[in-house]
């Protein structure tokens, strides 16, 4: 485990202060939480991302492959 020093605006840490007191968790525990669930929203987003990208990459060849097999079912 790692040792990690930081600085909080003085609201954040009011409201986590107040939420950890709320729910009965340790600040070590609560932040480690909160960043797991923040790790795991930014790599939901660089997929999407990278995905959509990709998609444009092949989005001409499919609309040709999609007409191609259109045009063989009319003809077939």
């Amino acid at each position: 485990m790692k040792t990690l020093s930081l600085k909080l605006d003085d609201s954040i840490f009011t409201e986590t202060e107040q939420l950890i007191t709320q729910i009965k968790k340790s600040r070590n525990r609560y932040i480690n939480e909160a960043l797991e669930f923040y790790n795991k929203v930014q790599r939901r987003k660089l997929l999407s991302s990278k995905l959509e990208k990709e998609s444009k990459l092949v989005e001409d060849e499919s609309l040709a492959i999609l007409h191609e097999f259109e045009r063989i079912d009319y003809e077939g």
